[in-house]
């Protein structure tokens, strides 16, 4: 896995869509796709991503041996990159459950974890990876995205590739729920807890379980349990991220 490829692109459509026809080709787990320039990146939920020159856009290959939780692996994923960035000089870097780097208040990335089957078995899963480095936010999120630039980081996208290929293929080999120790280091990083959501049940966020699922404690000391999002922070006005 280590040794597997990283195929290295100057634009292209999205790393994400080329590392799963790899992967439909029989390119071997850890194979990774990196771009300068994504010209349809896209998000969560297929929500468009800006990712121009001067970003992190890389998508990992992963043939685990058994089918992890998508949650699980997000968070793992994200928990790994926050470790590389935290390794490169970036302290701070906190994930918001299910699959973003926040960095202060403010969006510094997100993951997508997308797996493909073969009838009721797990053909692979494709760990893809945007972190805003050296490029400006996309118009109108400014108040909203952070980078590495805007925070007096000289690191360019470059030097995170293979670090941040090797996190993301060591994320992507390890089977099961979250360990104590993973547990441990996610509520370190926990953007989340003790805020107030509006979604994606109302009540107070209190980290996640070990299958990566969201506590929110409701009134009356309901205990709801969220699989997916999206997140609405509670306020004065809703406030979505």
């Amino acid at each position: 896995m280590d040794d597997a490829p990283i195929h290295w692109f100057d634009r292209i459509a999205s790393t994400q869509d080329t590392a799963h026809q790899l992967a439909a080709e029989g390119a071997p787990g850890g194979t990774a796709v990196a771009a300068v320039e994504q010209t349809a990146g896209r998000g969560s939920r297929g929500r468009p991503w800006s990712s121009p020159r001067g970003g992190l856009w890389l998508s990992v290959i992963c043939r685990p041996a058994t089918g992890p939780a998508v949650e699980v692996l997000s968070l793992r994923a994200a928990l790994a990159a926050a470790s590389v960035l935290e390794g490169a000089g970036v302290p701070g870097v906190r994930i918001k459950w299910p699959n973003d780097l926040m960095l202060g208040e403010r969006k510094l990335g997100g993951i997508l974890c997308e797996a493909r089957w073969t009838g009721d078995q797990l053909g692979w899963i494709v760990i893809g990876l945007g972190i805003n480095v050296q490029n400006a936010p996309a118009g109108g999120l400014q108040d909203s995205a952070a980078s590495l630039a805007a925070a007096g980081s000289a690191l360019r996208a470059g030097d995170l590739v293979t670090p941040m290929t090797a996190a993301l293929r060591r994320a992507g080999s390890l089977g099961g729920v979250l360990g104590p120790a993973e547990r441990a280091a996610f509520s370190a990083r926990d953007w989340l807890a003790g805020r107030t959501l509006a979604a994606p049940v109302a009540g107070i966020a209190e980290g996640v379980t070990e299958a990566g699922v969201l506590r929110i404690r409701a009134p009356g000391a309901v205990v709801h349990m969220a699989r997916t999002g999206p997140v609405v922070i509670a306020g004065p006005s809703t406030l979505h991220v």
